[in-house]
């Protein structure tokens, strides 16, 4: 029996998830883990930190298709994160996940234009979701 992809639906090509490489950066352990949980059950290769310095070292070392980053983290913020990510690979695709979504992003950011934002709590269905439209654009 073939598996359509994660039981919240949506209708996407499960061969996508499968080859698509998510690095992560969220400095709280808890959320890390639950969301490192999530995307990996819905098939995703994740990669996760819980910084951004980390994780920018990281991106300087291998491609990753998406960035899901929070925005306020120690030793680097998701912003800069996103930007110096936007830097080396202008085809990478950047989520923030915030408690700060309304203030986070202003016309005077520095964050990359196309990057989505999601607002935290976030039900993982929807997170799976948005990840799958994103990648899929």
């Amino acid at each position: 029996m073939r598996r359509s992809g994660p039981r919240c639906g949506g209708g996407w090509d499960g061969a996508l998830s499968i080859m698509s490489k998510i690095l992560l950066a969220e400095d709280d352990t808890d959320m890390r883990r639950f969301l490192v949980k999530a995307l990996q059950n819905a098939g995703f290769d994740v990669t996760s930190y819980d910084n951004g310095l980390s994780a920018y070292q990281r991106l300087r070392e291998e491609p990753f298709e998406l960035l899901l980053t929070d925005i306020v983290m120690p030793e680097m913020d998701g912003i800069e994160l996103a930007r110096r990510a936007a830097e080396l690979d202008p085809d990478i695709k950047i989520m923030f996940i915030t408690g700060f979504a309304a203030v986070a992003l202003n016309a005077d950011s520095t964050a990359p234009k196309h990057a989505k934002v999601l607002s935290k709590p976030i039900h993982l269905r929807d997170l799976v979701n948005e990840v799958h439209k994103m990648l899929a654009a």
